[in-house]
Order: structure tokens, then sequence, then C-alpha cells
């Protein structure tokens, strides 16, 4: 779909100096300090503010089809990474909407899930992904746009307040089931302006987005923050080591920001290299402005490596879906390995114990946080949203930690039921049910492991109600029912789960028999 070929004169109205914007979404508003500057690029090609404006405006239009406004309508969309997914973002918040990213590398009844859960009026998609979708085109509950069917347009749009639902992101919880997490565009708003203030972006950085684009990481503090201050954000829909380096060797990129997983990936690579190449990419790294880690905790072996290979040590920082970023290691200052570092700007964190009262430094306890970045509620689901909240309107993280010498030290979960993988937060519990619900297994027990590269990994315990199964054909079941990031790498086989006198699985204790 070519949106650049809108008529003169509408690209002369939106190019009038003193345009209204038709929103009150202060990020949409700032094009028009930098509408000339190149906001995308991706596919090989690079787009304008003054681009996105345009197709977003098109995406708006035809999703309205006449009304004034979506009032908050949830609108899914499922396409790779790239312009494409940030016209259809902004469109969708231009029109009055709620936006509900899908992830492209999840199985039709995880999407399915979302989709019911959030009761979303419209699923736009791109070719790509017709073929996983069509068995849910039969539902009239849907209306399905496919995304090369939106013709470019003008028309008139809505004016849309901060204090609106802008977004659902799904995470899991310990309930087993992903929860739709609402924010408000205030609340993006200011999780945006904390890092963009705290990291100083500035209109000439250049980031290279590598991260799924259905999570905070890659959508907030990537593409946001680069949108807000009039930056590029240049899009690799798929990891791949070399294209990373490749794009680095170009010498435009300026800041990187990935998990533990990725920078593993890249120090492997790197390794293999000749010592010419090897050199040539350092030599690029140590021009970069900042290079960030984040989504799970990163092993003090992967950071000095990466220090050795860059001349960067990682900022680390911590965060939540629920509440975008609260914690950040200095952007100038010392950067301490195993340390997140302080509250950012517009958040409060107290350390409370189990009775939610507040604790002195140096005493481990559970990270709390207020501010104005804090999500509205989890989506449908009041009890949740009251439980993880004290009386007194703290959020509970459910994140143990201390602080001492000046920093925050996370100290792990207070659940054994999340799991945290290559920057993914993972239900055990969900992926217990899909077990379960196998024919030769009676029972299971799912935990984390340990692991250099990807923080954790999934090992699963199985009780099963035959004496023997396919292991490989489990593998390929699972596959149907869960995205790759949720399949256990490793098994094992017992005739029993290790339980408490109450009958409870103790987790723990399966963990040592892996």
């Amino acid at each position: 779909m070519q949106f650049l070929e809108l008529n003169a004169q509408y690209y002369e109205i939106l190019n009038t100096p003193n345009i209204h914007i038709n929103t009150m979404i202060n990020l949409i508003e700032n094009t028009s300090k930098h509408k000339n500057r190149i906001a995308i690029k991706s596919n090989g090609q690079s787009y304008s503010y003054q681009d996105l404006l345009v197709a977003s405006e098109s995406v708006a239009v035809r999703l309205l089809a006449g009304r004034n406004d979506l009032e908050e309508a949830h609108i899914a969309f499922l396409v790779t990474p790239g312009f494409e997914y940030v016209q259809l973002q902004w469109g969708i918040w231009r029109a009055g909407g709620v936006v509900v990213p899908l992830c492209t590398k999840h199985p039709l009844p995880s999407i399915q899930y979302v989709l019911e859960d959030t009761q979303a009026e419209a699923v736009i998609y791109s070719k790509a992904y017709e073929s996983l979708l069509s068995p849910l085109f039969e539902h009239d509950e849907y209306q399905f746009i496919p995304f090369e069917s939106i013709i470019a347009q003008a028309g008139d749009l809505p004016e849309v307040s901060m204090s609106r639902r802008a977004m659902i992101l799904y995470t899991s919880g310990t309930t087993g089931n992903p929860k739709g997490v609402v924010s408000t565009h205030q609340n993006i708003e200011y999780q945006i302006t904390s890092l963009t203030s705290s990291w100083e972006w500035q209109a000439d950085d250049h980031i290279l987005n590598v991260l799924p684009m259905h999570h905070t990481h890659g959508i907030i503090n990537v593409l946001l923050c680069a949108l807000w201050s009039g930056a590029c954000c240049e899009f690799l829909p798929k990891f791949d080591a070399k294209a990373v380096f490749d794009i680095f060797c170009k010498k435009e990129v300026n800041l990187f920001m990935a998990v533990p997983t990725i920078y593993f990936k890249l120090i492997a690579y790197w390794n293999e290299l000749p010592e010419n190449q090897q050199e040539s990419i350092s030599n690029t790294l140590k021009d970069f402005r900042l290079m960030v880690s984040g989504s799970a905790a990163l092993p003090v072996s992967v950071l000095e490596k990466w220090k050795t290979i860059s001349g960067h040590t990682l900022l680390e920082r911590y965060g939540m879906t629920e509440m975008g970023m609260a914690i950040s290691n200095p952007y100038r200052g010392e950067r301490k390995p195993g340390y997140i570092g302080q509250a950012l700007p517009n958040v409060t964190i107290r350390i409370a114990d189990e009775n939610n009262q507040p604790i002195e430094a140096g005493i481990s306890g559970e990270i709390q946080v207020k501010g104005p970045n804090i999500f509205k509620e989890y989506w449908q689901k009041p009890e949740a949203t009251q439980k993880t909240f004290t009386d007194d309107g703290w959020f509970k993280t459910g994140d143990i930690a201390v602080f001492e010498h000046g920093s925050y030290r996370i100290l792990g979960r207070n659940s054994v039921d999340i799991i945290k993988s290559g920057g993914y937060k993972i239900s055990a519990l969900e992926i217990e049910e899909i077990l379960r619900s196998h024919p030769k297994i009676k029972e299971c027990g799912v935990v984390g492991i340990l692991d250099d590269e990807w923080g954790e990994i999934i090992g699963a315990s199985l009780i099963l109600q035959e004496e023997t199964i396919d292991l490989e054909q489990l593998k390929i079941w699972l596959k149907e029912r869960l995205p790759a990031y949720q399949l256990p790498r490793k098994y094992i086989f017992q005739k029993d789960l290790p339980r408490n006198v109450m009958g409870k699985v103790t987790k723990n204790e399966l963990k040592k028999m892996f």
C-alpha cells in the first residue's frame, strides 16, 4: 500500500504550520516539531513523521467508517514489526480506540484467547498472517480487516483525551491465565518521559529495535521513546546476529536495547569472527551513546564480556508491563553489576514486608511502587486489580529486593510460578494446564531452571497415565498449543511430585531435581 501517493492538497493541509492534529495525545502532537525527520526505517525504506501522520490518518478514517469516535473500542492487529505496525498503532489511537497488539509468534489458541478476553471489535492483519487467522474468519463477533485493503484517505478525527484507555498488553500472572494490562495515554506518556529525560534522548538518536512488539520493552522503551524525541527507530523484524552487526557497522545506530539472551547470542557470534572483523565491530560499538539490558536479570559474565567487546557497561533497569520502567541505573554515573539503580522521575519506590509496611534500607522485602506510570486496571478482572494494590494505593510488584549502597538490588520473585526466560515473563501454571490436557499425562509440575543464556529455561516434570510417552510427539503437540518461548526445554519423569503436608507442590524442591 502506497500512502505516499496522497494528493498534493492533502499534503498542503498537513504541512500548514499551525495545524491541529485532531488529538490531545501529546505523543502525536509532538510530530509538528519534526514532520520532515525520519521516524521509521523498515524493509529498506525510510518514513518521515509526515508519512506516519498521513498513513495513520488513513487507518483512523477506515476504522471510524463514518462514526465520530471509536470511544475506546478494542482493535487488535497482527503485522510484522515495522512501519505498518506503527501506523496501525497511531491510527487506532487517533480514531479513539484501544490498541491490542498481537504476538506474531503465538499459536492460534493464544491469539484467540486475547481476542475473546478483550472482546476486540476488529482485527487488522497483513497477508503473512492470513492463513494463521483464517480458522477464526467465520466468527461473527470480530471484523477482520486485511491491512492491504486500507486505502489512503483523509477525514475528520475525534479529539482524544489523555485520560482515555490506550493499550492492553497481556502478562502472565500467578493465576495461570494471562491478564490484560490496561494503560491510559497519560500512563504511557509518564512511562515515556521518565526514560527520555533520564536517558537523555535527543532528536538525532537512532535506535535499532529487535524486540517483540507486544511487550513494554519494544513498544515503550524503544519505539515510543524514539518517536517522542523526534528520533529514528529502525526495525529488524527477526533477530539475526549477523544482521544486527551489519546494521551497526553502517554507523547510523547509536542506541541499542535488548534482553540478556540477545547479548549472549551477539557475544557468541562475535567470538566466531576473524580478529579483524571483531576489531571493526568493537570500534563501531565504542561510538554508541547508550546500551541497555532488561526484561530479565543480566548475568555478570555477560555484562563483563560485552564490556570487553563494546567498551560499554550495559545499563540495567527494572520495570513491568503494569508500570513501564520504575528503577534505572544512571545514564551518567557508576553502574554496578547486579544492581538496578534508583527510582525514575515521578516514581516513588518503597521496600515493604509481608504486612505491606515499609522497612529500612539493608533489609529485603517486596518492591512496591506509586506514580502516574502505574496501569489503570487488569481488563475485566476487578478482584485481581484490587489484590495487586495495598489499601493505601501501592502497586505490589511481587519482586523481592534490597536497597543498599544507594541502589536497589533484585533478589528474586516471591512467586515460583513466574519464569523469566529470554525477556519473557511466563506463567508455569499456564503451561501446566496445557500439559494436563494431554491424554497420557496424569500430573505435572513446571519450574524455571537457571541458565546463563536465557536467564531461566523451562523444565517440566511429568507423571504419566501410562508407562511411556513419545517425547518428540509431545513436543510437536505442545508447539500447536504454546508459543515457542513457553515450550519446556528439559523433561523428567516421576511417580509423584514433591509436596508439603498440605498437598501443595513444593516448586523449590522440584527445581533441585533438574
